[in-house]
């Protein structure tokens, strides 16, 4: 891959970098030669620290800190991938979400990428040139109703943001993108289907299965991997894909049933 795909010489600012596809996505920006940083609340064993900011993204205060910290370590931001998102909705449909949980989903899944944008693409804007790449799912088209509706719905505002703002910034030299994955076997989706399996009385392999089967099944016949994802968004973000913009790329075993 390194000798089809650079990426030597970008600075980029990667959230939610320290497990599963965010990680998969730094080590692989790494290799392929970029300068890298990353942000999440706690810095985790062995991690350098001058790659790494430790922020709450759900606070506006968070987002200065790490569009700060971008700021003096990097300097200039070439690439700013959001890979942060999640669901902590407990099962039960809507009647189980108050407004307390539908303000963390949305606080978790949209805010972070509305404020750090707003922070750094200005500077990105005045070169003329950069990449901002928001992290989705397939899940804002394809909702679970059982325990994750107010995640898809604050997916679906971060893919309708992203959409709008690649059509005002792109004319400036900036593109923006968004990558919707779907099952990926990382420890949040476990966590999730250690949570459905609790509420169904079954067993972890049970809530897989819920998941698996409110998405209609998979037709590759598994989930995808972390650095599959990686690997996605590695080459939207370089200049093999210069002509892409304001994409939507769906990366889910063709677990999404429509054309």
């Amino acid at each position: 891959m390194s000798d089809f795909l650079q990426l030597h010489g970008s600075n980029a600012l990667i959230t939610s970098g320290t497990r599963g596809a965010g990680a998969a996505t730094v080590a692989l920006f790494q290799e392929l030669g970029a300068r890298v940083l990353t942000t999440a609340r706690s810095r985790p064993a062995g991690m350098p620290e001058d790659m790494f900011v430790a922020a709450d993204l759900t606070t506006a205060e968070g987002c200065e800190v790490v569009a700060a910290a971008a700021s003096e370590r990097l300097g200039t931001i070439d690439i700013l991938i959001h890979m942060l998102g999640g669901s902590s909705s407990p099962g039960g449909g809507f009647e189980a979400l108050g407004d307390e949980q539908w303000e963390k989903e949305f606080a978790l899944n949209l805010m972070p990428a509305v404020r750090l944008d707003r922070a750094l693409l200005p500077a990105m804007v005045e070169r003329g040139r950069g990449v901002i790449i928001h992290v989705s799912s397939i899940q804002h088209i394809l909702p679970l109703p059982e325990a994750t509706t107010a995640y898809a719905a604050a997916k679906a505002a971060l893919s309708t943001y992203s959409k709008s703002l690649s059509k005002e910034v792109s004319p400036k030299g900036v593109r923006v993108m968004r990558v919707s994955p779907g099952w990926i076997e990382t420890e949040a989706a476990i966590k999730l289907a250690e949570r459905l399996a609790s509420n169904a009385g079954v067993d972890l392999e049970g809530g897989k299965k819920i998941i698996m089967d409110s998405l209609g099944g998979i037709p590759i016949g598994r989930p995808s991997r972390p650095e599959e994802v990686a690997n996605l968004i590695a080459f939207l973000a370089s200049d093999r894909a210069a002509s892409i913009n304001g994409a939507d790329f769906v990366i889910d075993g063709g677990t999404v049933p429509t054309v």
